[in-house]
């Protein structure tokens, strides 16, 4: 059985994977950095959505020219240039909590520190 998509529809299927990937990476791994590591994953199948729905076929650059009627919206690109920058700070403060975590507990595997805070 194969799937066929639509060649206009690739952005979607990737978003789509990258997705499932991320979540999948976040449920299922006990390693706190994996986590990080998977929630950065499916950060960026949220930008690549965003890009893809803000990008217009044919559209230029919001600059008023004669001749040129369609234009696409810089909206998309800006959000999600500081939906980066929020995401690499949160990814460094996430990263910083691991390392406090691993100073304290001495793993960074969940299930280790959940068995240490149950014996105390």
């Amino acid at each position: 059985m194969t799937i066929e998509i639509h060649p206009g529809l690739y952005n979607y299927a990737i978003v789509v994977m990258l997705m499932m990937a991320g979540l999948y990476i976040v449920i299922t791994r006990g390693n706190l950095v994996k986590k990080i590591v998977g929630l950065n994953v499916f950060q960026a199948s949220v930008f690549v959505l965003y890009i893809t729905m803000g990008k217009i076929v044919g559209g230029t650059a919001p600059i008023l020219e004669a001749g040129i009627e369609v234009y696409s919206n810089p909206l998309p690109h800006v959000l999600i240039l500081t939906a980066i920058v929020v995401g690499v700070a949160t990814t460094a403060l996430g990263l910083a909590l691991v390392v406090r975590i691993r100073e304290a507990y001495g793993t960074i595997e969940e299930d280790e520190i959940q068995r240490q805070d149950e014996a105390l």
